[in-house]
């Protein structure tokens, strides 16, 4: 496979779902087997770069400076998973570089040290994030603490044999190392970034994952280290292969921070567009900011977070009166909230005119307290000391982490009959709106509606709607999903911040007449379909996509 193929289909690779950091992949997997650069038939082959790197290990020995290994099988044919080039050699691990276990003195609080001479103590958070290089220490232990552990120096290489498994790093410091490590001296003959490159490969990743199977944390021996294969290139190729690595690396940030980059300027101009139409003073001005959002529906809904983005525009225009036109035939809001014989009520707790309102509504439209449409009401936990609250299972008992879902169509806890006499708990009807009042993560503020009898713990507000007709219903629903994040926003309390009933009683909802309700879910309900389907193209779209990408990296890499 030549660089040039690599070349031709960089864009396809990169612009995949997940695309640069598997691009990034490839390049590692193609530089180790030789398939990145040409290879020059003038270069001094591995196999005198091996005798080199022997003769250097005896030297070692013989200073005392390293100690012998045991000697390592040659390497069987099964055990080569690909290829080399003419002039490249396999090699273990052991052979090419000494390899050694940290080790830490215990308990290690009683070595730790500020004292000018100690040593720098390395741990794995004295890494940074995608970094090369290891160059401070946040700690340091005394030198009594040395024949406990393991020294190294600059130019070793460390790698990671617990937590960030595999992981390769270079030292530029003299130090200690604890056993989550292992200390890898390579040969003075042996190109370092060369090795960085091989060792940061996913080739090396999956060989060592093999090795460390079978435990519950993935852990590298250092034997079955030294026992590894490696492919080794000529000293001069290796320099040539770095150099090539680091080029489509740089180009690969680039890729990367310009889709940043891209990913701001889109969602940029999303919110400008949607916003713009969420603001629009008049029909005429709707209509002309939606030709523009419709210009541009190609560039605008390319990905899923975009599609999200208009369906929340969708509800906004819709409880602002924008989305269908209002019809002046139509008996008002406020006949609406006298058939539900809570006129009086409305009228003295509605906002006071449109100064007051969140937003501007049409004339016929009122806003008023949630209170005034519904009963709202809560349930209670009961005590886990009494059994028989919750033997048999009789009842459904809606927990907050089932407002997930649109609908509760069944629930995974129940209650018994006793527990519905002996405490505060009530079952609420079908087409309940449940809202969640705390819960974790994004639970706070989801609403579902009940398709089953059922009772809720504390943490669930549950609205019974005085007019149970399902386009009011719809509605109402409607709003609480469009009125999620503001909902989120009323919460108050620490680690976990809660909303309560009195907050839910209190939102104020704008209610259109009841006819303009129905039209007004119909319309949602269709645009949200249409939101789906675009959402599923873009999808199946990127799945298209990252499997080319897969199968053309396949291709490169002969797997």
């Amino acid at each position: 496979m030549s660089e040039s193929w690599l070349l031709k289909n960089f864009d396809l690779l990169a612009t995949a779902p997940g695309g640069v950091a598997r691009l990034r992949e490839l390049i590692l997997t193609l530089a180790v087997q030789g398939k990145l650069i040409p290879q020059d038939p003038n270069d001094e082959p591995a196999s005198e770069l091996l005798k080199k790197i022997r003769v250097e290990k005896d030297r070692l020995i013989v200073d005392g400076k390293i100690k012998r290994d045991k000697p390592l099988a040659e390497i069987a044919e099964k055990e080569k998973p690909f290829e080399l080039p003419v002039n490249w050699a396999w090699e273990r691990f052991g052979v090419i570089a000494g390899i050694e276990r940290g080790g830490s003195p215990r308990p290690i609080q009683s070595f730790l040290t500020n004292e000018p001479d100690s040593l720098n103590w390395i741990k794995i958070g004295d890494t940074e994030k995608g970094g090369k290089y290891i160059t401070s220490t946040s700690e340091k232990i005394r030198r009594d603490g040395l024949s406990k552990t393991r020294m190294v120096f600059p130019g070793d290489f460390l790698l990671t044999n617990s937590m960030s498994f595999g992981r390769p790093y270079i030292t530029q410091i003299e130090g200690c190392i604890h056993d989550g490590w292992l200390r890898i001296s390579p040969p003075s003959s042996l190109n370092k970034d060369f090795l960085y490159v091989l060792l940061s490969s996913r080739f090396i990743r999956t060989v060592f994952e093999a090795s460390a199977a079978g435990g519950v944390v993935l852990n590298l021996n250092a034997d079955k280290v030294r026992t590894v294969p490696i492919p080794l290139p000529p000293l001069a190729e290796q320099s040539r292969i770095v150099a090539r690595v680091e080029e489509l690396m740089k180009l690969c940030d680039a890729l990367e921070q310009n889709g940043r980059l891209a990913d701001e300027q889109h969602a940029r101009l999303t919110t400008s567009l949607f916003d713009a139409l969420v603001t629009s003073e008049s029909a005429q001005a709707l209509a002309e900011n939606w030709q523009r959002v419709a210009e541009s529906f190609d560039l605008l809904l390319d990905r899923p977070g975009a599609v999200d983005a208009l369906e929340q525009t969708v509800l906004q225009l819709a409880v602002r009166g924008m989305l269908v036109p209002q019809d002046e035939a139509e008996p008002s809001a406020k006949l609406f909230l006298r058939s539900m014989k809570i006129q009086k009520r409305s009228v003295d707790s509605s906002c006071d005119g449109f100064a007051n309102a969140p937003y501007e509504t049409p004339g016929n439209w009122e806003w008023c307290k949630l209170e005034l449409i519904a009963q709202v009401g809560t349930g209670t936990t009961p005590s886990r000391e009494v059994s028989e609250f919750f033997s048999p299972p009789e009842v459904p008992w809606v927990t907050s982490g089932e407002t997930g879902n649109s609908h509760i169509r069944a629930t995974r806890q129940f209650v018994s009959n006793l527990a519905l006499t002996e405490t505060s708990l009530k079952v609420y009807p079908v087409g309940t709106l449940i809202v969640a009042m705390y819960g974790q993560g994004k639970t706070r503020g989801q609403v579902a509606e009940l398709l089953i009898p059922a009772a809720t713990n504390q943490a669930c507000a549950a609205i019974v709607l005085h007019d149970k007709s399902e386009g009011h219903r719809d509605y109402v629903k409607l709003f609480f999903e469009k009125s999620y994040d503001e909902i989120r926003l009323q919460a108050a309390g620490g680690a976990q911040p809660n909303l309560n009933v009195g907050k839910i009683k209190s939102t104020l909802i704008p209610v259109p007449p009841l006819n303009e309700q129905v039209r007004i879910v119909h319309c949602v309900k269709q645009l949200r379909v249409l939101c789906t389907q675009i959402r599923d193209q873009i999808l199946n779209s990127r799945q298209t996509q990252s499997t080319l990408a897969g199968v053309l990296a396949e291709m490169a890499t002969g797997t």
